[in-house]
């Protein structure tokens, strides 16, 4: 399958930072072997739509709600995603899950509407340091992974899954390739238990992939692409990672 890079900015950018970020990636996207997004603020979605309009980049949101509508003062259905052009959106990301108390349950819900409204969820999974080092990394992603199959069914074909150690997110470290290749076979596995179409399930790397490191995850054979956090909010550092995606 076509590789998947896609940049996560976080909460990070301007009107002015991000036009300058786009244009710039634009610049060399007729060079690009695999697909790319960008999942952007919310507030920014507007902005984006029109930026990327016509081109090669596709417009991701970074959650959504688990609500369809109603009043959830502050929350963003994924119809309301759906109507700015929204392709991809990031659903249980580590932050998501330590900071708003997510549950499996809750994250697996948010899944669902987002496929309900045809946007495909970005699925995030991932083990703490502590679990890590208690050997629990494959209880804990494959329990994160069966509370989607769970609720979605035979619509977890229809899914990208993220793998992000939260030990190496935003701290610099990050799993080895061998490491790495190791979860997204145990991950790939239980896809493959779930759906006869698993093999087309995108399995990303997410956590502190860099320039310097893109090529050798990305050359294992059961990492996808990437997700990326910071990284991505440089043009020449995404562009390079770009690169090694093929």
């Amino acid at each position: 399958m076509k590789k998947l890079m896609v940049g996560n900015w976080k909460m990070n950018g301007s009107l002015e930072a991000n036009a300058a970020l786009i244009g710039a990636l634009l610049q060399d996207a007729s060079a690009w072997h695999c697909d790319v997004a960008v999942c952007a603020p919310a507030v920014y979605l507007a902005q984006l739509q029109t930026l990327l309009a016509g081109g090669r980049i596709a417009l991701g949101a970074q959650d959504l709600s688990a609500h369809e509508s109603g009043a959830f003062t502050g929350e963003v259905s994924a119809a309301m995603l759906k109507d700015l052009g929204v392709r991809y959106c990031i659903v249980g990301h580590s932050e998501r899950r330590q900071y708003h108390q997510e549950s499996d349950a809750t994250v697996a819900l948010k899944a669902q509407r987002a496929l309900a409204a045809g946007i495909t969820p970005i699925v995030c999974v991932g083990e703490t340091l502590a679990q890590r080092e208690a050997g629990q990394t494959e209880d804990v992603v494959k329990r994160q992974l069966a509370a989607v199959v769970h609720t979605n069914g035979h619509c977890i074909s229809e899914i990208v899954l993220a793998y992000e150690p939260v030990w190496a997110i935003g701290t610099g470290k990050t799993a080895t390739p061998e490491e790495a290749q190791h979860v997204h076979q145990v991950l790939r596995a239980q896809l493959q238990a779930a759906s006869q179409h698993a093999n087309r399930v995108p399995i990303l790397y997410g956590g502190s992939m860099n320039a310097g490191n893109a090529a050798s995850l990305l050359a294992q054979p059961d990492i996808d692409g990437g997700l990326i956090g910071g990284a991505a909010l440089q043009a020449s550092a995404f562009l390079s990672m770009i690169a090694a995606a093929r």
